[in-house]
């Protein structure tokens, strides 16, 4: 902002984080569906308000982001949710294996939503951990852009934050390259969604 002759408190930039990263994430949905034949499901903490809460994660086996959830437990109810919010987003696709830690949530979460026909039955359910070694490394680079914050107050402004976060990180593992054609960049493609031209 400084090399446009702007002065911009952090305060106003943050409060544009949790107006605009929601509107982005939704944005953004319909151009980071690819096909993905194993689910890699794992949980980080996040502090928010002087609290641990649980963000849940998938990736692909590409290290590709697939979805994200923030909860205040870490129990079947919430691997649950969040594998019907990943199935809804990923309709079209479904995986061969999903693989998770020991966790018996998942192992209940997979039993119930096979029992509801939500995800078939021949999907395979691996609790494999060194499977989700590249999950693990993820979290640890979100985990670099996120710890400086210290902490949270809110639930909201947490999960606004952090879908900022996980779709800035989304473009820097290139999910939205193949949109990136002719001369269009990050700018332009972003500029595009939110229908502004130049």
């Amino acid at each position: 902002m400084s090399e446009r002759g702007l002065s911009i408190d952090h305060t106003t930039l943050y409060r544009w984080v949790q107006h605009y990263a929601p509107i982005l994430k939704k944005k953004t949905e319909w151009y980071q569906k690819r096909f993905s034949g194993r689910w890699h499901l794992d949980e980080m903490y996040i502090k928010v308000k002087g609290e641990w809460k649980y963000l849940y994660r998938a990736i692909d086996e590409r290290g590709n982001t697939l979805d994200f959830y923030l909860s205040r437990r870490r129990n079947a109810i919430a691997a649950k949710r969040f594998l019907q919010k990943l199935i809804k987003l990923n309709k079209d696709y479904c995986p061969s294996v999903i693989n998770t830690d020991k966790s018996p949530a998942y192992n209940q979460a997979i039993l119930e939503l096979k029992k509801e026909g939500v995800i078939p039955e021949k999907v395979k359910h691996l609790q494999v951990k060194y499977r989700n070694n590249r999950l693990e490394s993820d979290h640890g680079k979100l985990k670099q852009v996120i710890n400086p914050t210290r902490g949270f107050q809110s639930m909201r402004t947490a999960y606004a934050t952090i879908k900022g976060i996980e779709i800035m990180r989304m473009f820097r593992k290139g999910q939205f390259d193949f949109w990136m054609y002719s001369n269009r960049n990050e700018v332009k493609f972003v500029s595009h969604l939110f229908g502004i031209y130049n």
